[in-house]
């Protein structure tokens, strides 16, 4: 028998019926791709010629050099090297505990200028002037700061008298904070291990033009490089026109596209046909044979559940350096295990665990799509697993060592390369890259006779190969961050991969398997599933890719990017909604189902994702995306709120769904009942902490830092002060509570599922080569369970 003819029931099934009707949808939808991503690259080469420059001199009215752009760059070297981006932020982009940096050393220097001229001009300080006194001295101190003094010819910048006071308050502030440090807001003294005084000079520096940036007028526009980010009246910084009406013509289009996109999806009836539950309650997991590879996932399941409970545990404290600093109920800790490596691994930790269920997922379906188990598949997937454990312990261990300045001039290769989820090592980036590719290369040898099988190229076995494909090739463009990169071109970068490739690649992969799934459970058809995998692409990918750019809104990027970003990111709550429809077509056939469906645990997971995927993604993250809303919120706590409900919500929940679907087929049947009622309160308490960490504490500081904001400043919104104010530091000693239940009814259950799991696989059905005939009769023996071939699960694939 050739290779084709024994590439396996589910393969075959997979591909029958494969006709011209996908062929549309796969033109359509490379189109829309092609154009979505014209826009985008457009949209970075003008980021690039647009760029804020860095004056090769900054001088005073004297002519004195006060900077160089030599100093600055080093400046961002030491911001990066110290990872300071997990402690506070940078033109709002960062951590929410310490200050922002941008803002605070604008407004010190707003504050300065005010003082100056005040004594100058009335002999008096500013706050004993009278109203109108001080609306001269405020209009004074906006006109200077919006002027901008930069030669392009001899690239120099010239900074007035009272500039440089607020330049030489900045360096004075920088020095003072990080050599004293601020218990109250966890950072401890001397936080920066080693570094000089020049360190701290040249930081200050780099503050200090980031709020230049911030302030000065972009030629030819009339508002400054960051769109007159960040909020400060005394600055003379306030919201700009194009967001006002930007923020509008979003809605409107939305409620426009939502209309369109309705009736279409309607009209053609373009989502899954789902199938009646009784023809799927016959599919046992027993029934179908484990090959080596697949039994040897179960690590990968278990790992992913030690990882999810350090995360989690990493948040914790976290939750708890806001009321306590540096101590950890009434223990110094904070100087040996500062918070921002603490954020570091929570954010490493959330892709790293995530990951790995995904990567396991592909192993355990490869061969289960395939029909066949490639020879020494299984020892390739030992080779994986340990090469992950490598990058993993490598890349937290260099993360914490990097910050304490153990690597020197290799901190960005070794250490921790200073940029939120892009921390990790330059070295360990390449290595967790080339795990990637492995773990690609792994799937296809598994994959290759469904696709050879599969004539239609647009079938639903390529659509899960082609969305596989896209998990390596768009971790890619973290490659371009590098340290002579500007902040803004860098987060340009790093937003690719954030939005990109965790937001964007990984959802169409997570739909992609969502569509296999339910076609292999015998819930929906082969034929609607495709076009109905096609259809949410469009919409998803057409939406989500130039909607990237409403992380742009701020950091320096031209103003074309409020509309393109404000337009695109409201539409990107449409397929997120269609999502939740499918998810709740879905609860409706797991009820009529019963008990008697094998699979209801992995199940609930699914429908959960779908929920916090209107929730967490779409509702949460559209509260924030207008712009005239991010111009005051940008870097406060409502982002946190729609992070956690998306990141944890969307793709941590999906994460544990497929963990759990592989488990389910890889572990004895009794000893899967026998403790279900884990993963029953694994569910409740993961979904009920969630959401108590939202409405509890997260929406609430949020909405109160946003008023805060909108009241005195940006600056004001992210101080201690405010985080000391009685309600909201009651509010944030209520985080225990959803953060314990969370933890110990959610984490730990699940955790204590997949270690037992280990002690309990099913053997090995037959060797390697006889799989596929087995694999054959398995899916035979179910669909003639489930009363012949009409109603089966394996006649539903091909359906």
């Amino acid at each position: 028998m050739d290779e084709r003819a024994s590439s396996g029931r589910f393969g075959r099934l997979l591909a029958r019926q494969a006709g011209s009707e996908s062929g549309l949808w796969k033109h359509g939808v490379a189109l829309l791709l092609l154009v979505a991503f014209t826009v985008l690259i457009a949209g970075g080469y003008s980021v690039w010629k647009n760029q804020a420059p860095v004056p090769e001199r900054v001088v005073g009215p004297d002519g004195r050099v006060l900077m160089t752009a030599q100093e600055i760059w080093h400046g961002k070297a030491v911001y990066q090297k110290y990872d300071l981006m997990d402690w506070g932020s940078l033109l709002g982009e960062g951590s929410y505990f310490g200050p922002d940096f941008t803002a605070d050393a604008l407004h010190r220097v707003a504050t300065s200028l005010q003082a100056s001229l005040a004594e100058a001009r009335y002999g008096q300080a500013y706050a004993k002037l009278d109203a109108a006194e001080r609306a001269a001295v405020d209009a004074a101190v906006a006109r200077e700061l919006k002027t901008n003094r930069y030669d392009p010819a001899t690239k120099t910048l010239r900074l007035s008298a009272g500039e440089v006071q607020g330049l030489e308050a900045v360096q004075a502030a920088t020095a003072r904070l990080f050599r004293n440090g601020r218990p109250a807001q966890a950072l401890p003294a001397d936080a920066l291990a080693g570094a000089t005084s020049a360190d701290l000079r040249d930081l200050g520096d780099f503050f200090f033009w980031t709020a230049w940036v911030s302030a000065a007028e972009r030629p030819g526009t009339g508002a400054s490089y960051t769109n007159n980010w960040p909020y400060d009246p005394a600055a003379g910084n306030t919201v700009a026109w194009p967001a006002l009406w930007w923020s509008a013509a979003s809605v409107a289009l939305l409620i426009l596209a939502f209309g369109g996109i309705f009736y279409w999806y309607f009209a053609k009836n373009l989502g899954m046909q789902m199938r009646a539950p009784e023809e799927a309650a016959a599919l046992d997991p027993g029934a179908v044979p484990v090959t080596p590879s697949q039994r040897k996932t179960a690590k990968y399941f278990a790992v992913v559940a030690v990882l999810f409970l350090l995360q989690t545990l990493m948040g914790a404290y976290m939750a708890h350096s806001y009321v306590e600093g540096t101590r950890f109920y009434g223990l110094e800790i904070g100087s040996w295990f500062p918070y921002n490596v603490a954020r570091t691994w929570h954010l490493q930790l959330a892709v790293l665990w995530i990951a790995t269920a995904w990567l396991g997922m592909g192993l355990y379906i490869a061969p289960l799509v395939g029909g066949k188990e490639p020879r020494r598949q299984g020892l390739l997937v030992d080779l994986l697993f340990g090469a992950l454990v490598v990058v993993t312990l490598g890349s937290l261990l260099g993360e914490w060592l990097g910050v304490r300045n153990v690597f020197g001039r290799l901190w960005f290769w070794l250490g921790n390369q200073g940029w939120n989820y892009l921390e990790l090592g330059r070295l360990w980036q390449i290595l967790l890259f080339a795990g990637m590719l492995i773990w690609l290369a792994i799937v296809y040898r598994a994959l290759r006779p469904a696709l050879r099988a599969e004539s239609d190229r647009g079938g639903l076995t390529h659509l899960l190969f082609y969305t596989a494909v896209t998990i390596p090739a768009f971790y890619v463009f973290g490659f371009l961050v590098n340290p002579g990169v500007s902040v803004t071109f860098s987060d340009y970068w790093r937003w690719w991969v954030i939005h990109l490739w965790v937001e964007g690649m990984f959802e169409t992969f997570a739909v992609a398997v969502i569509g296999f799934l339910m076609v292999h459970l015998g819930l929906a058809t082969r034929r609607s599933t495709v076009r109905a995998l096609y259809f949410q692409f469009a919409i998803l990918l057409g939406s989500g890719i130039v909607g990237t750019g409403h992380h742009y809104y701020w950091i320096g990027a031209p103003e074309m990017w409020i509309g393109l970003g404000a337009v695109f990111s409201a539409l990107e709550v449409i397929p997120l909604t269609l999502l939740i429809g499918e998810a709740w077509e879905q609860v409706r056939v797991l009820r009529r189902g019963g008990r008697s469906f094998a699979y209801a645990d992995a199940f609930r997971f699914l429908v959960a994702t779908g929920v916090w995927n209107l929730v967490g993604a779409g509702v949460l993250g559209f509260l924030i995306n207008l712009p005239v809303v991010a111009y005051f919120e940008h870097g406060s706590w409502l982002t946190l709120a729609h992070a956690h409900g998306a990141l944890m919500g969307v793709y941590g929940m999906f994460a544990v769904a497929l963990a759990l679907f592989a488990l389910r087929n890889v572990v004895e049947p009794a000893a899967w009942a026998r403790h279900e009622r884990l993963l029953r309160l694994s569910f409740w308490g993961l979904n009920a902490g969630l959401v108590g960490m939202i409405v509890m504490t997260l929406l609430p500081v949020g909405f109160l830092q946003l008023a805060e904001a909108f009241r005195s400043g940006f600056f004001a919104a992210r101080s201690l002060a405010f985080y000391q104010e009685p309600l909201v530091h009651a509010l944030l000693w209520l985080r225990i509570v959803p953060d314990t239940v969370f933890i110990a009814l959610g984490v730990v259950p699940f955790l204590i599922f997949t270690v037992r799991a280990l002690f309990h696989l099913r053997a090995v059905s037959l060797r390697e080569e006889a799989w596929p005939e087995a694999a054959e009769r398995g899916a035979a023996a179910a669909a003639g369970a489930a009363g012949g071939s009409g109603t089966g699960a394996g006649a539903a694939a091909g359906r």
